[in-house]
């Protein structure tokens, strides 16, 4: 019974780290998109939303693994979007 209970502990585990993984790329992906159909580039977007550029570039290139509440505001903001927008 333990061992049931620490197997399905670890997959459970196993399951949200991919699934948070999927999500901040989908985040990533869609600020870039939505970047460039605007046509501003990483540092315009950057200074619009009082963020460093590195933030900018490592969202998008999913390396900034837990951005802020506040940072995807002031992203979305920028972007005239919603934080949705950002996430779906």
């Amino acid at each position: 019974m333990v061992v049931l209970f620490i197997f399905i502990y670890w997959w459970y585990n196993i399951f949200n780290g991919f699934q948070s993984k999927i999500i901040m790329f989908m985040i990533g992906k869609n600020i870039k998109k939505l970047r460039e159909q605007r046509g501003v580039s990483q540092d315009r977007l950057s200074k619009l939303a009082d963020i460093s550029s590195n933030t900018i570039a490592k969202l998008e290139l999913d390396n900034s693994p837990n951005p802020t509440i506040d940072t995807l505001q002031k992203i979305a903001k920028a972007l005239n979007v919603e934080v949705n927008d950002l996430i779906n």
